[in-house]
């Protein structure tokens, strides 16, 4: 843990200069109130930590900016009751003003009441402050793109990625915007027949339901991929391991596992050890040693059972979004919920939650993104309508697991509670659908503004529909948390997430379907698009989350420059 929180030694204070579109002064031009615009113009172009850019959060600001004006001029005390911060109630001193002074303020005032009234005008006052900041974000990414893309046509493949992801942008809207034409075929293939074969020669569960590894006989060892787990009965006189699984080497498994709380643990590793079953390790460990299995008397057994069930269903053939993608999230999420700015602040459930949300995230993913299921004609694309059709479908596959004999380890808790918990897992894995990634990143945005402006209260964010936003957000941040692990880490899973991209375009082209942009293993440019990644999407989450939690997480902004660095050393290799 100490390398989140520790202060980073790059400039000296301990804060790492913010350097995303969100902070930066030349993307922001024309977005800011005017005060707001004074100030940086007296900054250069130099990233402004302490910029405001949420549309209601900087109506509220300047309207601040109005109440001082206000009582500087007519020398009107605010008293406590009439600020909403201590800041505000002495913005000013109360003196008489010059004239000129007198002028310029009341200038100032009226700039600032103009912009108010522009911007409410402008608003649709039917959306959420999120939603205003969500239409705000995608207009300022937006352009950053086209200039990206403008200074370096090659970049092509790499906007068009980052828009059809993370925009949640269609393919003819985005050639719409390009004003490029294009074509697209529709084959009709189901989502049954994708890389299924090794399951459907095992599955047990007939009908329609999920088909299941499943385990005859309590007391029985399973066996599976060179690596056995106990699951025994009340009366079994069977140790279960330490760890959840047993191997060939306990040292070794717990020199690994002695990292599980330390963040960018090598889940490589410990797949290795483990015979390909971190999840079961990483899960079950956490679990215990937050002492959850006690508090919610889910028995050790049943949770091996679930959890063994869960990881089969994890395709070990998928080059990235495996399980051990899912242990780096669940891993992830647990060092982050660890933070000393969440002391003694989620409850236990809402922390069962997270682990549960964080290790189920990805179950049964084919290996292919929503977009070519949509295009495929998919059956799940047609039972989930095209609505984040592989999050829905990773719930779907988590609950009836949770259906099955010897599986449900929530099965002690009270109705309330599993209701509650539902409600929070379902919310944490839709936010891992990234084509919704601006309304989330808008949301935590959001959410830091407006706390700021109010003093910075902990009791602001207590509120249950904030701390859900920040349990969800926790959760994206893990899931998209390969730049912030260190460089040989990173770059492994950076290797997984191309090939199985290129497996996708392989697959796109044998249907006669457009290869998606960064599929194509003939043209695709690795070090361009790691960039692009972290510029525009990575970067600017991260720098929000680490406003949220400051002064935590400031290393690990550092640790993303530097592996941005590395990739611009290798995008010149790449032009050559």
């Amino acid at each position: 843990m100490a390398d989140l929180v520790s202060p980073s030694t790059g400039s000296g204070q301990g804060i790492h200069r913010r350097e995303s579109f969100l902070y930066r002064h030349d993307i922001l031009d024309g977005e800011l109130s005017p005060t707001r615009s004074r100030q940086t113009s007296r900054s250069d172009s130099s990233p402004l930590d302490d910029i405001i850019v949420t549309p209601v959060a900087q109506l509220i600001d300047s309207m601040r900016k109005v109440v001082c004006n206000w009582s500087m001029l007519f020398k009107i005390p605010l008293s406590r009751q009439m600020s909403t911060s201590e800041a505000e109630a002495n913005c000013f001193p109360f003196t008489q003003l010059p004239d000129e002074r007198r002028q310029s303020v009341a200038m100032e005032t009226l700039q600032e009441l103009r912009w108010c009234l522009d911007q409410l005008e402008f608003m649709q006052t039917d959306r959420s402050a999120a939603q205003i900041a969500t239409n705000k974000f995608k207009r300022m990414l937006n352009r950053e793109l086209y200039q990206f893309v403008e200074s370096d046509k090659c970049r092509s493949q790499v906007t068009q990625f980052i828009s059809r992801t993370f925009l949640d942008e269609t393919q003819a809207e985005e050639e719409k915007r390009t004003e490029n034409s294009g074509r697209r075929a529709a084959v009709a293939v189901t989502s049954t027949k994708l890389s299924r074969d090794r399951h459907s020669q095992q599955d047990s569960g007939g009908g329609g339901g999920v088909g299941l590894l499943t385990l005859k006989d309590s007391g029985k060892v399973l066996v599976r991929e060179n690596c056995t787990a106990y699951y025994p009965s009340s009366t079994s006189p069977q140790r279960i391991p330490k760890y959840g699984v047993r191997t060939d080497s306990d040292d070794a498994l717990a020199k690994q596992m002695s990292n599980l709380s330390t963040w960018g643990m090598d889940m490589f590793s410990l797949a290795q050890v483990t015979a390909n079953r971190p999840l079961t390790a990483v899960t079950y460990t956490i679990l215990k040693e937050r002492g959850l299995l006690k508090t919610f008397r889910i028995p050790s057994d049943v949770l091996l059972n679930f959890l063994t069930n869960l990881e089969y269903r994890y395709k070990s053939e998928i080059p990235y979004h495996n399980s051990v993608h899912a242990a780096d999230v669940a891993q992830s999420s647990h060092v982050l919920l660890l933070l000393p700015a969440f002391r003694n602040f989620f409850s236990d459930l809402e922390i069962l939650a997270t682990i549960f949300a964080s290790a189920v995230h990805d179950v049964d993913h084919p290996g292919f993104n929503s977009q070519f299921l949509i295009n495929s004609n998919s059956e799940l694309a047609l039972l989930y309508n095209d609505e984040s059709v592989l999050e829905n479908h990773h719930l779907a596959v988590a609950f009836q697991l949770l259906q099955q004999d010897k599986c449900d380890i929530f099965a002690n808790i009270s109705a309330k509670q599993r209701q509650t918990l539902r409600h929070s897992v379902i919310g944490m894995v839709l936010a891992t659908d990234m084509s919704k990634h601006v309304r989330h990143l808008a949301h935590l945005k959001s959410m830091v503004e407006l706390r700021r402006l109010s003093g910075n209260s902990r009791a602001e964010l207590e509120a249950p529909d904030h701390k859900q936003q920040i349990l969800q957000s926790l959760v994206h941040c893990a899931d998209l948390s390969n730049p912030a692990k260190s460089w040989d880490i990173y770059s492994m899973w950076t290797k997984q997430v191309m090939e199985e991209f290129f497996l996708q375009g392989d697959r796109e082209k044998q249907l006669g379907l457009d290869v998606s942009p960064m599929c194509d293993r003939d043209s695709a440019r690795v070090a361009s698009s790691q960039v692009g990644f972290i510029d525009f999407v990575v970067r600017p989450l991260w720098e929000t989350w680490a406003d949220l939690v400051f002064p935590d997480c400031q290393q690990i902004l550092e640790t993303i420059e530097e592996n941005r660095q590395r990739h611009k050393q290798l995008m010149e290799s790449e032009q050559r």
